[in-house]
């Protein structure tokens, strides 16, 4: 999961160089469309063989995935990668928290909104200044990304391999490939334009996304959520050796808030769940207990019923013995 983090911040990086020339929606056809040729050998598509709801989980991974990515590089065209991821996760951390009235949760949340608001220039500069619209479409790819994992989850149980995920990119590809024409033009099959869009697809798409599927069919979200964590960082890294795009001290230390926002919620989780599972040792002790308790109840009978038959030989022998002497 750590290497489907890296590949996918390179890939966000590499398609930051491609936004001046083709633009998002250019970028996210290349994307798409290069994606699904590059799986359709592993993923062998089929159309039967499909029921309405396995086709339904396919559209709603399609639109998860497609909003995800739309905002998060429109983020990208207007904010440095660093900032818009970290804004980015604020979608899973707030889902992880939500319906929890547990202090923790709370202090959390404090320090993820602390942290945004200093990556994000939010505190010390002009709010007229801020770059809102970045802003917003990166917290609008936190929403898409915080439901995503439940969907990915029910289409990586129903389908086999990869191929409600091909399915899924073929969908995006389609609905993105006139507004993509519209935003590029003929640059959109330029041969350097075409080679880039191939290194996106690969990094952003066909590889994470492929290994992800088969991840979370045996990881837990929270498992998930803890290594998604450390995207801000690697993400401003790949800024920084990529793009050279610098953060500062400052915008560190925001990042820094919002991962240990999220390993508070997540670390919460993961608490409970230990305790629910030593909670179900417990009861299942008290079970076999209960179970073991006829056994020793069947061995008391059988050895009441052992000394009534010892008596009853003694009893036969102590009859026997006065006829004996007469």
């Amino acid at each position: 999961m750590l290497a489907v983090s890296i590949s996918i911040q390179l890939g966000n990086t590499f398609a930051a160089v491609l936004f001046p020339t083709v633009g998002p929606m250019g970028t996210m056809t290349l994307r798409m469309v290069i994606a699904a040729l590059l799986l359709a050998p592993v993923a062998r598509p089929k159309i039967h063989n499909h029921t309405r709801s396995d086709w339904i989980s396919v559209l709603e991974l399609a639109v998860c995935l497609g909003g995800l990515n739309i905002c998060i590089y429109y983020a990208l065209s207007h904010l440095p990668i660093g900032v818009a991821v970290t804004v980015e996760f604020l979608g899973p951390l707030t889902l992880a928290a939500l319906g929890s009235r547990s202090w923790r949760d709370g202090i959390a949340i404090l320090l993820a909104l602390t942290g945004v608001a200093t990556v994000s220039g939010a505190i010390n500069a002009d709010w007229s200044q801020l770059d809102l619209f970045g802003l917003g479409m990166g917290l609008a790819a936190g929403a898409f990304w915080g439901l995503y994992v439940n969907v990915a989850q029910r289409v990586g149980r129903t389908w086999p391999q990869v191929e409600g995920l091909w399915w899924a990119i073929l969908i995006i590809g389609i609905g993105v490939t006139p507004f993509g024409i519209s935003q590029a033009g003929s640059n959109l099959v330029a041969p350097k334009m075409l080679l880039a869009g191939a290194g996106v697809a690969l990094l952003s798409s066909a590889l994470p996304y492929s290994l992800e599927m088969y991840a979370l069919r045996r990881i837990k979200q929270k498992v998930y959520g803890i290594i998604v964590g450390l995207e801000p960082v690697v993400a401003a890294l790949a800024g920084l050796i990529v793009l050279h795009q610098h953060l500062s001290g400052t915008q560190i230390g925001g990042i820094a808030l919002v991962i240990v926002a999220g390993w508070l919620v997540l670390a919460r989780d993961k608490s409970e769940e230990q305790t629910l599972t030593v909670e179900a040792g417990q009861d299942n002790g008290t079970e076999d207990v209960a179970e073991e308790d006829p056994a020793p109840a069947g061995a008391a009978t059988a050895a009441t019923a052992e000394t009534d038959a010892h008596a009853h030989a003694d009893h036969s022998s102590a009859s026997a013995e006065p006829h004996g002497n007469a």
